[in-house]
């Protein structure tokens, strides 16, 4: 049995220029991340060994940062950067990031974009 494992980051809240009309540019606006990593967790697991399992704080930390200290023009950039991120670690096979814009409609709670991707280990 090779279980997978699915670490889901969830309405991590920040703050971070996104947009491409003048009030958008010039103020940070809300947007709230969702990020799911898939990873084989048989390893960590039976081991019970950090080095063999997905490192979500570290993949956090690394979320906060490129989003608060970037400009972004499209939720398609700042989306994709954010998978780009969540992939980067070791054992994940798959990883799906959500950014929502809250308040970006009116009428509506937010809009937001997903992008996934995947590979073989």
């Amino acid at each position: 049995m090779k279980p997978n494992a699915q670490i889901h980051i969830n309405n991590l809240r920040l703050r971070t220029y996104i947009g491409f009309n003048d009030s958008e540019k010039e103020n940070k606006q809300d947007v709230v991340i969702n990020a799911w990593m898939q990873y084989q967790a048989s390893d960590a697991y039976h081991t019970d060994d950090v080095n063999n399992a997905v490192n979500y704080r570290t993949i956090c930390k690394q979320i906060i940062s490129h989003t608060e200290n970037n400009r972004f023009l499209l939720l398609e950039k700042l989306t994709a950067d954010l998978l780009e991120i969540c992939m980067q670690a070791d054992h994940v096979t798959f990883a799906k990031v959500e950014v929502a814009k809250p308040h970006a409609l009116r009428f509506a709670d937010s809009v937001s974009l997903t992008l996934s991707a995947s590979r073989e280990l």
